[in-house]
């Protein structure tokens, strides 16, 4: 017999993107730091692919939406680009051009039938706020923030229903101030990254607040990339690595997104060390009172730790003093990104959720393998038969459908992502889409996985291909 998954009424299909990796920049009065980045170190990108087309959704976004409807999707999410939608960056005060182009995406969207998630904030701080202020770092930047999703909230809010204040904060520290490898590309900056870690989710909660004061008929919540720590052994030196990993890397951002306070045992270690963030006396009142409705976690890989072994190459505080990485023999990888497939890890994060956050209503919004040179795999029709891709999402889905089954509140699922987008620095090396870009041309082909995509969401479930 055949064994087929369902899930519940109503569940999102769809996939993830932000404005800055879709849209490309055009009609723009701000940049980005990745903007600047790029104008500044073209070399650090992929064939020196940058940020100024990328999908070119904003000449190609009601084509795109018409594609998604044909792959199935009820829902989508995106970001705004704050450098996109503000002309002010101290008032707050929107661009005409930017706020029509969004107006016009989400008329879109609507009219194929496909539910707009819209982030706030995805890697692309105003270059402007950083040069100016010291980014994150500056309290003054929270409140600018804050001015922004105001105004995004007052012109949009009655359309858009659900709303998220950032996609994986936690990379914004990790990547501008411990390692490096996101501008401003510092290293080894501890308190600084601290401090930025404080500030997003202060920011967070007062957005939060504004939200809700202004009345809207939707919800909000917070993406972050949750990555379950798994210790190399059962002896107490790796629990303490896996357990400090938790704390810094998942519950710095979960326990203030849904409990509104920061992890007692992480704060104790911070102080110890001299790298505890400064905050102001309200600010304890405003986490625990603007909490979440709902949470956006994205997987890709397990991250496996055990207790520090090698010497650390640098003398900066960074969390990598009490725990290091640790490869599990006999793995599971994707080559063309060294990361792990460890499917269980979703049904283990609905579980943490489950056991640990109040079972809050959360979706998996980003999940996808990348693939480096999927040309190869083109088919006598013309498309590409990415299989592989289908099996990693099968798998995932499972053990999702499973987690369900036991009680977790998951109300979604997204791909990463829609069509091949622009990645970073990584450009467009490696490519995630249900659809194929040709970057000569912007022509946008189906791929296999397209097509199996479009029969999980319309028939809201699959049967594994195991089954018999």
């Amino acid at each position: 017999m055949s064994s087929r998954l369902t899930f519940p009424d109503g569940f999102l299909w769809g996939a993830a993107a932000s404005g800055p990796q879709t849209e490309g920049f055009f009609n723009k009065p701000h940049k980005s730091i990745m903007d600047h980045w790029y104008d500044i170190q073209p070399d650090d990108f992929f064939n020196q692919v940058g940020p100024d087309i990328t999908c070119d959704f904003i000449h190609h976004y009601e084509e795109d939406f018409a594609l998604m409807k044909r792959l199935g999707f009820n829902s989508y999410r995106t970001s705004i680009q704050w450098t996109r939608l503000i002309r002010d960056l101290e008032t707050g005060e929107p661009d005409p051009s930017g706020v029509a182009f969004y107006r016009n995406v989400i008329q879109a969207a609507e009219k194929n039938g496909i539910e707009l998630i819209f982030n706030l904030h995805h890697f692309d701080l105003p270059e402007e706020l950083l040069e100016r202020y010291g980014g994150w770092t500056s309290r003054h930047v929270v409140e600018l923030y804050v001015k922004y999703a105001r105004t995004a909230f007052s012109l949009f809010g009655n359309d858009v229903h659900r709303w998220v204040t950032f996609n994986e904060p936690m990379v914004i520290a990790e990547a501008g101030y411990l390692y490096g490898f996101h501008w401003p590309k510092y290293r080894g900056r501890g308190k600084d990254a601290v401090q930025v870690i404080y500030h997003l989710n202060l920011a967070s909660a007062l957005a939060i607040q504004a939200y809700r004061s202004m009345k809207l008929p939707g919800t909000i919540g917070i993406i972050l990339n949750l990555t379950p720590a798994y210790p190399r052994s059962d002896s107490l030196e790796d629990l303490a690595a896996s357990a400090f990993a938790e704390d810094f890397c998942n519950r710095f951002f979960l326990m203030p997104a849904v409990h509104g306070v920061f992890p007692e045992r992480l704060i104790r270690t911070l102080k110890q060390d001299g790298v505890l963030f400064e905050e102001s006396s309200e600010d304890a009142a405003i986490l625990r009172q603007n909490t979440v409705d709902f949470l956006g976690l994205n997987y890709y890989h397990p991250r496996r730790v055990k207790a520090r072994e090698t010497r650390l190459d640098t003398a900066a505080w960074v969390p990598d003093r009490y725990f290091e990485d640790y490869e599990m023999p006999d793995r599971r990888i994707n080559p063309y990104r060294g990361w792990e497939i460890y499917p269980k890890a979703v049904y283990d994060i609905a579980m943490a959720v489950k056991q640990e956050y109040r079972n809050i209503p959360w979706y998996l919004s980003e999940n996808g393998m990348g693939v480096e040179g999927e040309e190869r795999f083109i088919d006598t029709s013309g498309r590409i038969k990415d299989d592989y891709r289908i099996a990693f999402y099968e798998e995932h889905l499972e053990w999702l459908h499973r987690a369900i089954e036991e009680g977790s509140s998951c109300f979604g699922f997204h791909a990463w992502t829609a069509i091949d987008c622009w990645s970073w620095n990584n450009a467009f090396k490696n490519r995630y889409g249900f659809a194929a870009l040709d970057l000569g041309t912007g022509k946008r082909t189906v791929k296999q996985s397209g097509d199996w995509f479009k029969a999980v969401s319309e028939q809201n479930g699959f049967i594994p291909s195991g089954s018999n």
